[in-house]
């Protein structure tokens, strides 16, 4: 046979292999969508999302090549969650006008940070932002899914291998070596964030990304409701970006 273009053992030449890869993932699936419906506004069809989170799944197990010593499940979390942020993309959620928004409230939240030594709270930053406290929960209300999407932006090594602070704030999965130690330096530096959080904030992370408590299941547990569970949970991711932009840079 002559030399012609390589072939994932798991696309084409074994497609029994390549299945079985794809169902034993499904459970990842349903997981990573799981965690971004309760986010999503009422009039979208969680269908849809999990419709485009499968496809992801798919064309992970087309393009696998574990020649470059990834964990498929590594692999294939990355497909999946982009398949999800196009599909959410095509809902016009991720709009320009509602990204610029999120990055200004992002960089308003760490200057003043940076400016008042501690966490602003949210009064300060409604005032910096030139809006009523009751236009700060609003604007919380609306990048709430972005706030959450961001968590998909990814660290990378010398050796192209991808971290993100989702994958931290979720169960652990078994990587290689080189993960293994971005993994505890992340885990050091968002522990140290996450331990500078406003009392109700760092309540908030640690029951719903340890716990895997729903924001009614939180609400109920902290006496609040779960829109004020939501705005909070927003304003954390907020904070928690800008705490680890030293780190990423």
């Amino acid at each position: 046979m002559g030399a012609g273009k390589l072939q994932s053992p798991y696309a084409g030449a074994e497609p029994a292999l390549r299945d079985t890869l794809i169902m034993e993932n499904m459970p990842m699936v349903k997981y990573l969508v799981g965690r971004i419906v309760p986010q999503l506004p009422p009039h979208l069809d969680p269908q849809d999302l999990t419709s485009a989170a499968v496809i992801g799944l798919i064309n992970a197990a087309d393009r696998y090549d574990p020649a470059r010593g990834v964990l498929f499940k590594t692999f294939a979390e990355q497909h999946v969650r982009g398949a999800i942020i196009d599909e959410l993309r095509s809902y016009d959620i991720l709009s320009r006008s509602m990204r610029e928004k999120y990055k200004r409230l992002e960089r308003e939240v760490t200057v003043l940070e940076h400016a008042l030594g501690r966490n602003p709270t949210s009064e300060e930053v409604a005032k910096a932002l030139s809006i009523s406290l009751d236009e700060y929960f609003d604007l919380l209300d609306d990048v709430h899914v972005l706030t959450f999407i961001s968590l998909d932006d990814s660290w990378e090594d010398d050796e192209g291998n991808s971290l993100c602070l989702a994958d931290v704030l979720s169960e652990p999965t078994e990587r290689n070596p080189q993960h293994q130690v971005m993994r505890m330096q992340l885990i050091t530096a968002l522990g140290a964030a996450i331990e500078t959080l406003p009392d109700k904030e760092r309540l908030a992370v640690t029951l719903y990304y340890n716990e895997g408590m729903n924001l009614k299941e939180i609400g109920a547990t902290a006496g609040l409701t779960e829109s004020r569970i939501s705005q909070l949970l927003s304003q954390a991711m907020i904070r928690l970006k800008g705490k680890l932009k030293l780190y990423r840079d």
